[in-house]
């Protein structure tokens, strides 16, 4: 082999690196995360500032990458196919293959050998590294990239003017590399993160009770009239304690005469029971303070910035006509996101759906519509303008009590307790029939 063939494949092997590397940090500059590289920066990684400005300006990066990827490909076909001529050629006349069969076996087997390994060399497997390995290969090829990219300015930016130009002949404006996503693919994302063991099950719960977070209403989580305990003006100490005694809360509502509809306002007991104990003289009025007021279809993350610029834990939510529809705590609100919080007191709560057997499910009256449809796939007819179980299961029949039960298409709902024309409890029965498609019972598992 003499001198000129090995300077052509040295510039050939040179080239198919070239291309590699253009091409790998074509995919991983797209596929690279900005947010680790936001991270690494913030570390002190020199290289992933380098990345952070190519993301920044991606355009320009990719338009690079596009010029050393052709101008490397024009390169290879022009060396290529002379240089492996010069190295099969001599190979067929040592096995004595006819001259007039040698330059067409020759151009031919040339072709093959440079194309594939182009393809798979030079494209196909950086790119499946780049696409598995982006963090990496970008901070990798950041510097020669950025490199090439100075050098070839002048050239980058009267192609991309050209382009740029040629795009609006024909009436489209060329846009930036918007990296933003939407809350459905990060909800993807998230659920790919868990599949893949990223987090677990308990940081996917909280990161998608905080996109349901803002969707939910005051209505959807307060405790409603019929359930609230509230103290009547005038009242003494032994009164207090009669109640707390009972109940174990920490704030009560005051109410004049009674009417729930005329709440003027709300004691901390540990605030009053804690000057009581001090042995100083105590008058409840000092300690009754004003109960801020929260429409029943304020969003409960407005309530929350709501409660917390008037540093209170508990607010009164009101209907559309000015009366009372229910209370709303800031533990309610917390347990949107982080799930059920209970204390010292709590041991006779029990959750708000129970798996009593295989098919059947005890289910409080106050769980939402929509949270039973996430859970068990169950669809409800005639539901637009109803939020729970319970009110959904007293529209199908007004004068429903207990014992009582509703039919559906697969699924039985039986009243387990109700009081004051309110349900309580009820127990889901899902009733599997021949009718079902698999894909529907798996719903229900």
């Amino acid at each position: 082999m003499d001198i000129s063939t090995l300077s052509s494949l040295l510039l050939f092997i040179f080239l198919i690196a070239m291309t590699a590397l253009f091409v790998g940090s074509e995919f991983s500059l797209v596929k690279v995360r900005t947010s680790r590289i936001d991270q690494l920066v913030s570390e002190g990684n020199k290289s992933a500032k380098t990345v952070q400005h190519m993301v920044h300006e991606l355009d320009y990066y990719l338009s690079a990458c596009q010029l050393g990827i052709t101008v490397t490909a024009l390169g290879l076909g022009w060396i290529g196919e002379s240089t492996f001529a010069s190295v099969i050629h001599p190979v067929l006349h040592l096995i004595h293959v006819p001259a007039e069969l040698a330059k067409p076996i020759t151009v031919a087997l040339s072709f093959a050998i440079v194309t594939f390994i182009h393809v798979v060399v030079g494209e196909l497997s950086p790119k499946s590294l780049a696409i598995q390995y982006a963090e990496r290969m970008t901070l990798a090829f950041a510097r020669p990239l950025y490199f090439f990219g100075v050098v070839m300015k002048p050239v980058i930016w009267s192609m991309n003017g050209a382009a740029r130009l040629i795009l609006r002949i024909f009436g489209v404006q060329p846009s930036g590399h918007e990296q933003a996503m939407s809350e459905d693919e990060l909800k993807i994302i998230m659920t790919q993160s868990y599949q893949s063991g990223e987090i677990n099950h308990t940081e996917l719960a909280y990161m998608q009770n905080i996109f349901s977070f803002d969707e939910r209403l005051a209505k959807d989580i307060m405790v409603p009239r019929t359930q609230m305990i509230t103290m009547t003006q005038p009242f003494n100490i032994e009164d207090l304690l009669e109640v707390v005694n009972e109940h174990q809360f920490t704030r009560y509502p005051i109410s004049e005469d009674g009417d729930k509809d005329h709440i003027i306002g709300f004691i901390n007991v540990k605030e009053f029971l804690t000057k009581y104990a001090s042995g100083d003289p105590v008058r409840i009025k000092e300690h009754i303070h004003e109960l801020p007021l929260i429409h029943e279809v304020t969003r409960i993350s407005d309530a929350l910035i709501k409660m917390q610029r008037e540093r209170v834990h508990i607010a009164l939510v009101i209907d559309e006509y000015g009366g009372t529809a229910g209370i709303l705590t800031m533990e309610d609100i917390l347990e949107e996101i982080v799930g059920e919080i209970r204390d010292e007191f709590d041991d006779d709560e029990v959750n708000d759906i129970i798996r009593t057997g295989d098919n059947t499910y005890q289910i409080n009256g106050r769980v939402l519509l929509d949270e039973i449809e996430e859970q068990f796939g169950i669809e409800f007819e005639d539901a637009d303008d109803i939020d729970t179980i319970g009110g959904w299961l007293q529209a199908q029949n007004p004068d429903i009590d207990i014992d009582d039960y509703v039919d559906t298409t697969y699924d039985k709902w039986v009243i387990l307790d109700a009081e004051n024309h309110q349900i309580k409890s009820v127990a889901l029965h899902k009733e599997f029939n021949t009718s079902r498609t698999s894909s529907e019972e798996e719903d229900y598992q």
